[in-house]
């Protein structure tokens, strides 16, 4: 039997196609993966993956309250689980995966997905990222061992702790391409539907664009984004999908003719963040219009397979997309490019990064 590692989470499970692939593949190779999450009330039921799945059900779904009970349930739930090794995801289960290492004495391992003192909904809110920047400060430096989603956010572990993270990349399997694009040209968005992913902009910039949007998703900024969807009379121009299963999105969204993201720069994650959207666009062959941050600047000057804003006025967003629209010569190049792209730039290639870190923390 492979070394045991329980990877503890916030999510239901059912979306999380990062850490379905980073559990899949430590399956595949021998290890005894469990993933933990939350039981929430409109929770369908887990669909059989090859590692062990545990939902844990709370009586708080938000707020304080929300992580404070989360965090003592978890905790007493791995109290009496046999491990190797506790892998936290972000801070929201941080610090029951360090008492429990420190109890059971086994390693402990911190996946950041993000930079959470530097998410909007963080750094908007002083009383909150002085909690979070606590539990940082408090519980990042006694994790030696560390992988993030970007060499930006690793750069900042670096220089804020001493501490050299991994970093290990949001890539989708390589898989055939195989959806025609639909007969009408429209727009797709697809992630999380929350604060600071720049739908202030991406809304109204829509009553210029030459083509219907299709939003694929959910999130705490839905009711927002639908008000801004009446307010500037695009009901019959963007319809919301919501939260569609990993394995639909990927049928859906190669149907899609462009894809979009405008994230704000009002905190330091979205700036230096890599989501896997990015990746996720150039694998259903779509060229993107995206934002000029650091981490979609270098990749795209190696692949070329995005248009980058300067500026995410709304004027700005929509003469990009019409642009992209219109110039089927730079839209066939981009595409192209894409095609070349998902062959470099997918799981199978990332996935030697992570069975390498875990080789280093179990070695032979």
């Amino acid at each position: 039997m492979g070394k045991r590692i329980y990877f503890t989470v916030t999510n239901d499970l059912t979306y999380d196609q990062r850490m379905q692939r980073i559990c899949g593949s430590l399956t595949a190779h021998g290890y005894e993966v469990i993933l933990v999450g939350r039981k929430l009330k409109n929770s369908g039921p887990l669909i059989s993956r090859p590692y062990q799945q545990k939902r844990i059900r709370c009586w708080y779904n938000k707020g304080k309250a929300f992580y404070a009970e989360y965090n003592i349930r978890l905790f007493f739930y791995l109290l009496f689980k046999k491990m190797d090794a506790v892998c936290a995801i972000d801070l929201d289960s941080i610090l029951p995966c360090l008492y429990i290492s420190r109890l059971k004495k086994v390693e402990r391992i911190y996946d950041a997905h993000e930079l959470f003192t530097g998410l909007k909904e963080v750094v908007s809110r002083p009383a909150v990222l002085k909690w979070w920047t606590r539990i940082e400060k408090k519980a990042v430096p006694k994790f030696k061992w560390g992988y993030t989603v970007s060499e930006s956010i690793a750069s900042v572990f670096k220089e804020r702790y001493g501490i050299k993270y991994t970093t290990i990349r949001n890539m989708p399997l390589l898989e055939p391409l195989t959806t025609a694009q639909s007969t009408e040209k429209f727009i797709l968005y697809q992630g999380a539907v929350n604060e600071a992913r720049g739908f202030e902009n991406l809304i109204p910039a829509m009553q210029w664009v030459n083509a219907k949007m299709v939003i694929c998703g959910d999130g705490n900024y839905m009711g927002q984004l639908k008000n801004l969807i009446s307010h500037y009379g695009l009901n019959q121009k963007i319809e919301l999908k919501g939260m569609l299963s990993p394995e639909v999105l990927r049928q859906f969204s190669p149907s899609a003719y462009i894809a979009v993201a405008v994230p704000e720069n009002t905190g330091m994650n979205q700036w230096l963040a890599l989501p896997n959207k990015f990746f996720d666009y150039i694998h259903a062959g779509l060229p993107q219009v995206t934002v000029n941050y650091p981490e979609y600047r270098q990749l795209n000057q190696l692949y070329e397979v995005a248009l980058l804003l300067e500026d995410l006025s709304p004027q700005m967003v929509a003469g990009t997309l019409n642009n992209l629209l219109a110039d089927t010569v730079l839209y066939g190049k981009l595409r192209e490019n894409c095609l070349r792209a998902r062959e470099v730039l997918n799981w199978q290639e990332e996935e030697k990064k992570l069975l390498s870190f875990y080789q280093t923390v179990f070695p032979t």
